[in-house]
């Protein structure tokens, strides 16, 4: 073999391509926890949600919708088991769905008016998207399965969205009206507090 045919075999090689660069260089993120970086969440427990649960339809069926909404975006799960953090999900729905379309704004202007009401509408944008990706997910394959994280059947309410119930293999025709109600909430949001609220949900290390 000659110099040249041996020279260019060594050079179409790709050896060099399993080299992990990153482990060479000092400051590099694979080289520490960059969960340090971020201070500690504590960690919601399942038990607690449905305490939180509890309370929130306590205030609902006292006429405090907005109380009830509160509650729930001023204790998000951000540390927790899944159950947990889809339990609170449904929560959340639950009392959006609660909500007449006239009573949205007004009181979407309250709690952004008081304090700590930037975050609570910011927590309430990441819950929107979350429900916005569960309803969104297709139902898995197989006769009379579907995704536990799909919502299951809407029935009509006199707040003028729809109120979701459980069915067995909820059916596709379901999230549409899944999906009409956050998408109301979304427009409501990004009217009171502005498109820098997609920004801040989107660009948070804390996730729900």
């Amino acid at each position: 073999m000659s110099i040249i045919q041996q020279h260019t075999q060594a050079t179409l090689s790709d050896a060099w391509r399993t080299i992990n660069i990153d482990a060479l260089q000092e400051d590099s993120s694979v080289n520490f926890d960059t969960s340090t970086l971020h201070p500690a969440l504590p960690e919601t427990s399942e038990a607690e949600v449905r305490q939180l649960t509890n309370q929130v339809r306590q205030l609902l069926r006292g006429g405090d919708a907005e109380g009830a909404l509160r509650g729930c975006l001023e204790s998000p799960v951000y540390r927790g088991r899944d159950e947990a953090k889809e339990a609170h999900l449904q929560t959340v729905i639950e009392v959006l769905q609660s909500i007449k379309a006239s009573d949205m704004t007004p009181m979407l202007q309250r709690i952004y008016a008081s304090p700590g009401g930037t975050e609570c509408l910011d927590v309430l944008m990441k819950y929107l998207y979350k429900g916005m990706a569960v309803t969104s997910t297709p139902t898995s394959g197989g006769a009379g399965k579907s995704n536990p994280q799909t919502p299951t059947r809407m029935t009509p309410q006199q707040t003028g969205f729809s109120q979701m119930s459980g069915r067995p293999g909820g059916s596709s025709e379901s999230t549409g009206g899944a999906m009409s109600v956050l998408l109301s909430w979304h427009e409501k949001v990004v009217d009171v507090a502005g498109l820098g609220c997609i920004g801040r949900c989107m660009t948070d290390w804390r996730k729900v």
